[in-house]
């Protein structure tokens, strides 16, 4: 495997690895709030439900990009949809929009970074 093919392999799988974390740490909120333990873990598997679909995705994209590519596009999109929906429906700020640029950005990027991938192998066969 050439250094090029070891960067277009590894980048996204390690751009999801960080995303998933850092999506994994907004459910942190759910501590000191006054939550008895079994609230908690009901609001920390609510707070987490996207982390663990992500992760999900994840697993199966590491053998095939396109899952990875299409998964994390599609996560960007609902992300995008769900914030105009709320923006349409709530009092809302237009510098909110900006906001969720950034979780579907990364969403987009590691999409891709798969689909990239999974395109080089594609050619590779052929």
């Amino acid at each position: 495997m050439t250094k090029i093919n070891k960067f277009i392999y590894w980048t996204p799988r390690i751009f999801s690895i960080v995303f998933i974390l850092f999506l994994a740490m907004f459910s942190l909120d759910i501590f000191g709030n006054g939550y008895s333990i079994w609230e908690t873990v009901v609001g920390l598997f609510m707070h987490n439900i996207p982390v663990f679909i992500l992760a999900i995705i994840l697993a199966i994209s590491w053998r095939h990009e396109v899952v990875g590519g299409v998964g994390f596009i599609l996560a960007g999109l609902l992300y995008l949809a769900l914030t105009l929906v709320r923006a349409f429906n709530n009092p809302f700020e237009f510098y909110e929009l900006s906001y969720s640029l950034i979780i579907a950005g990364p969403a987009f990027f590691i999409g891709i970074l798969f689909l990239v991938g999974w395109r080089r192998k594609l050619s590779k066969k052929h």
